[in-house]
């Protein structure tokens, strides 16, 4: 599916108002469009693969039913390489957001931050830098993202 926009946004939770919201919000900016909304990683996966479509991010939850994020995220950076994933989640523990990096994501954000951060993650990781909530970055090692990547785990436990 080809669509005219400058950066095409798939949203990932099983919250419809959340993802009515987000569209919301994210629409706002010009140059952002959402281009779908699905309820759970395996609608997500489905998306991907029958409709050709090839969105460059997806916002994506960590809990949601029948597959959830950090699996979802692991396959869609298995087949779709290109497409960035924010995960945005209630979970403020590490080991999540270590599982999520692992699994390919390029940023993770907190929900309690969205209000103010959304847009500088989105920009963080259109550059190609990888973003992490500032409820939990005050935390990490400078290198911690570096290191927990792939099978890698980070320099400490978490």
């Amino acid at each position: 599916m080809s669509i005219d926009c400058s950066y095409c946004i798939v949203l990932a939770d099983d919250h419809a108002l959340i993802r009515q919201g987000l569209k919301k919000i994210l629409e706002e900016k010009r140059d952002l469009k959402v281009v779908a909304e699905v309820g759970d990683g395996l609608e997500l996966l489905n998306l991907l693969k029958m409709s050709k479509l090839t969105p460059h991010m997806a916002i994506v939850d960590i809990t949601m039913p029948n597959l959830g994020g950090i699996e979802a995220t692991r396959r869609i950076k298995m087949t779709y390489p290109e497409v960035k994933v924010l995960i945005l989640t209630i979970h403020k523990e590490k080991e999540y957001l270590q599982e999520a990096f692992s699994a390919g994501a390029e940023g993770y954000l907190v929900k309690e931050d969205a209000d103010a951060e959304l847009f500088s993650a989105i920009k963080a990781i259109r550059q190609g830098e990888f973003y992490v909530s500032p409820i939990l970055s005050r935390e990490l090692p400078d290198d911690w993202l570096k290191t927990c990547r792939g099978d890698c785990k980070p320099p400490f436990g978490i």
